[in-house]
């Protein structure tokens, strides 16, 4: 299958500026069909502390985005199918067509088959409730702009594992295996449909995503957010300490910086462009949940196998001796490890809260680097991807100033 990032956009502005549509017609890629439909899907069952916390934060941005959202003239229709009431209230004031959905057994890929079907969609663009709190109307623009310009295409935020996915004729839906999770999408509609799968515009709105509590972290230290998000984690007692010391760092003059876990090519570009640092890097298990690496007990990490030979102490020892600051994406050690963490559990060790984890191998890990001489990051993928790069933005846009 080929794969080409497009990251064209640019290069078209600087040329076109406001007339990129004159241009796309002028190349014989007008606009085919009726507009784009938004589908998003957002729900859960929030009990512990953490899962609440992410509960509050992520229904301010997705509120933040629908109001987004109308402002691209590509984009004619929106539903939000939720479970929860007052976000599905609080939408549907803002024209959304909302479909509440209760449903105990939920299925990622019937139920946007259903919605796809039902509605006869032809253009769809799908993304989970808070995937892009950094987005910004003209990278929403951009992406409808392509989907309408092709008969057949394709487009995602990711290659392995993604969180955004735009696809025409979304009647392909109907020739695949349905995924149960919305990361798998873009890989099964290029395996089995017949789809040439393209890179989105690579941005921060693009790659940044909240998934953990440590995204609101680097949250709270952006000055990205939209106007329903900062008021919402203005109102948080959070602790942005390490957050603060990483970013000092990061802003200073070839200090070495550890990233592990899931790290992919476009951040290592990113930071390598935009600032002064000396990188150590330990990539492993990208795609391990995309790929049903982690579903089946298939993860295995060389710094896992490293962890089991020193020890986590001397492990966070040789950090401190070699980095003046780590950015740990636990979930690929609490898989090599197999772990059977709650998500609240794995919520508490990003917060650094270690004495609420049971696991006794979580609990150590956590505790040891929050106790570290150097600021060391615990979170998911986000972390090492769209977080680091939220980070380097605004650094970037400090220096200035």
């Amino acid at each position: 299958m080929e794969f080409r990032e497009v990251n064209f956009f640019d290069n078209l502005r600087g040329t076109w500026g406001d007339d990129f549509g004159v241009f796309l017609v002028r190349k014989g890629c007008e606009p085919m069909g009726e507009k784009v439909k938004a589908v998003i899907f957002e729900g859960g069952n929030p009990q512990s502390v953490p899962e609440k916390l992410m509960f509050e934060v992520r229904n301010a941005i997705l509120l933040d985005n629908l109001e987004k959202m109308k402002k691209v003239r590509e984009i004619d229709k929106i539903f939000l199918s939720t479970n929860y009431s007052d976000l599905a209230r609080d939408a549907a004031s803002l024209g959304v067509e909302v479909i509440e959905n209760n449903e105990d057994n939920f299925h990622f890929g019937t139920m946007l088959q259903k919605f796809i079907n039902e509605y006869s969609m032809e253009n769809v663009f799908y993304f989970g409730g808070a995937s892009i709190p950094l987005i910004q109307p003209e990278e929403l623009r951009e992406i409808c702009k392509i989907l309408l310009s092709r008969p057949k295409v394709l487009l995602s935020n990711n290659s392995q594992s993604a969180d955004l996915v735009a696809f025409r004729p979304a009647s392909m839906i109907n020739h695949i295996n349905l995924p149960p999770m919305d990361n798998m999408l873009a890989n099964v509609l290029r395996d089995e449909a017949d789809f040439d799968l393209e890179l989105m515009p690579l941005s921060l709105g693009i790659v940044f995503d909240l998934d953990t509590p440590m995204d609101i972290l680097l949250l709270a230290a952006s000055s990205y957010t939209g106007e329903r998000t900062r008021e919402v984690i203005g109102n948080l007692d959070l602790d942005l300490d390490r957050i603060f010391k990483a970013k000092k760092i990061l802003a200073g003059y070839y200090e070495d910086i550890v990233l592990m876990g899931r790290v992919g090519a476009h951040i290592i570009a990113h930071i390598n462009t935009n600032l002064k640092c000396r990188l150590r890097i330990f990539s492993e298990e990208r795609g391990m949940k995309a790929l049903g690496r982690m579903d089946q007990g298939e993860v295995v990490a060389l710094m896992g196998f490293f962890v089991e030979e020193v020890g986590i102490d001397k492990f966070f020892e040789y950090i401190e001796r070699t980095a003046a600051c780590a950015l740990i994406d636990s979930r690929v050690l609490f898989a090599h490890f197999k772990l059977d963490l709650t998500e609240t559990d794995r919520f508490y060790s990003d917060l650094g809260m270690y004495e609420k984890l049971q696991d006794p191998f979580a609990r150590e890990f956590t505790r040891r680097a929050v106790e570290s001489t150097v600021p060391v990051l615990l979170g998911g993928h986000s972390l090492i991807s769209g977080g680091l790069w939220a980070l380097a933005n605004e650094i970037i846009k400090e220096l200035k100033n």
